[in-house]
């Protein structure tokens, strides 16, 4: 079996391969074809997964080039894992909107929007190529923000194109784990929007337990989403929130502490990354050792923002203050069981192996709606609950989104999906139109103001529309 991966030179692709050639991996891939459009990143990854393959089990042949339609020939498993712009992108997806007063966050609010913009016309390209090449060939969708960029590749691909994203499953997990439960016998509802939804429903053979848990202090410690948004919050909801709803909660306090760090994500992730590039191709013997440090940085200081310092917690229990975006010692770091869980590359994994295999998993993914929430269009991409065999993927019917829940997953769609217009027709007064119906812009001059910043500074946004 051939895997392909689009954006093959990035930075989390040793994960994928790790998980490929572990023991334990539920299904084996013969190869993995690493494809980027900048050979000295390949040439760094590659000396990475050499170092990685001593120590795999099963380690998979490696391939790599620059060639896309290549890169696909007789792909049976394509992974889109671009990040059009690379991390400098990313600096200025923040950057932008927090020189504004807005919340500067990658797949939040106008950050993610600029970066759809830029990315939309590539992951179509690759859907077309896809269909071209390999038509039999299963997508599965990385790329950030995945809602929107699933939904544009459905268009050309339909049903074979799948987004995924680990916080979802990860916080069932951790509710699981809090009351006691294994994944036997626990049933769950959630609902929303990529990186916007909620588990509103908990079961253990039968008996539901969230109201227990939410009414539990001790266990609410261990969830990670309870801690970022506030124990009063989420029984005040009566639901466990994804842990990007902080951004949506507390957008005063995420700014403003975004505004008062040293440096954003991206700047910290921007140096982080362009160091580990630099000295793993300088000293190619130690590149896997360059890389798990780093990655250790990485993940110990993801979503740092809504971490707060012990003394610096507000009345509504939102993190205040500033400090940089990798700042580590004590509450501001990741705890060990958070870190738990194996990530988007075993959520990948698992979905190549029941569609494989025919193995049933149920697992939350991104597809089309179909119904599936009535308060939606069809053709939207929603994340919910999904049954996956050989057959492929199959929604599971939920609950319906009802009052504010359902405000605001309407009005992040319709912004959604304005953008996904503008972006299809190249029109500035649509893209204008979905930053202003984004939630966490609050005028539609600033709108105006964000996609003229995003134009001028990012050349990508600007050829997306021109």
């Amino acid at each position: 079996m051939k895997l392909v991966l689009v954006g093959g030179g990035g930075f989390r692709v040793p994960q994928v391969v790790e998980a490929v050639g572990a023991a334990d991996a539920a299904v084996r891939v013969d190869e993995v074809h690493l494809h980027d459009v900048s050979p000295a990143r390949l040439a760094v990854v590659r000396s990475v997964l050499e170092q990685l393959a001593q120590r795999l089990p099963h380690p998979p042949r490696i391939s790599a080039g620059t060639d896309l339609d290549e890169a696909l020939r007789g792909a049976d498993f394509v992974f889109s894992a671009m990040r059009i712009g690379g991390t400098a992108g990313r600096v200025l997806d923040e950057r932008v909107a927090l020189d504004l007063g807005v919340l500067g966050q990658e797949t939040v609010g106008p950050g993610g929007l600029a970066y759809a913009l830029r990315t939309l016309p590539h992951a179509r390209h690759l859907a077309e190529r896809v269909r071209a090449v390999a038509p039999d060939a299963w997508v599965i969708s990385f790329t950030n923000p995945a809602g929107i960029v699933t939904e544009a590749m459905r268009a050309v691909l339909g049903e074979r194109v799948v987004g995924i994203c680990d916080t979802p499953i990860g916080l069932v997990r951790r509710a699981a784990r809090a009351v006691g439960a294994t994944s036997e016998g626990v049933t769950f509802d959630y609902a929303g929007l990529n990186h916007l939804g909620w588990l509103r429903s908990l079961q253990v053979d039968g008996r539901e337990r969230l109201p227990d848990l939410l009414a539990d202090d001790e266990a609410l410690d261990g969830i990670e989403e309870a801690r970022t948004l506030g124990v009063d919050w989420v029984r005040t909801v009566g639901a466990l929130p994804n842990e990007y709803l902080y951004y949506y909660s507390y957008p005063r306090e995420a700014t403003e502490r975004l505004r008062a760090a040293a440096q954003t994500r991206g700047q910290f992730l921007d140096a982080q990354q362009g160091d580990f590039y630099a000295r793993a191709a300088a000293h190619p013997e130690r590149a896997l050792e360059t890389w798990e440090s780093v990655h250790r940085a990485r993940e110990a200081s993801y979503m740092a923002e809504s971490r707060p310092e012990p003394t610096s917690v507000s009345a509504a229990g939102a993190p205040v203050g500033g400090g940089s975006a990798a700042e580590g010692a004590g509450a501001g770091d990741r705890r060990a069981e958070d870190l738990e869980g194996g990530g988007y590359q075993r959520v990948a994994l698992d979905l190549m192996a029941a569609l494989v295999t025919g193995r049933t998993a149920t697992m939350i993914l991104d597809v089309a709606n179909d119904g599936v929430l009535p308060c939606l269009p069809d053709e939207a991409v929603v994340e919910v609950p999904c049954t996956v065999d050989a057959e492929g993927v199959h929604p599971h019917a939920v609950a319906p989104l009802t009052g504010d829940m359902l405000g605001l997953v309407q009005q992040v769609k319709a912004s959604e999906q304005l953008l996904l217009e503008a972006s299809a027709t190249r029109s500035r007064e649509l893209a204008w139109r979905a930053f202003a119906a984004h939630p966490l812009v609050d005028s539609v001059a600033v709108a105006r103001l964000l996609l003229d910043g995003y134009r001028e500074a990012l050349p990508e946004v600007g050829r997306a529309l021109d």
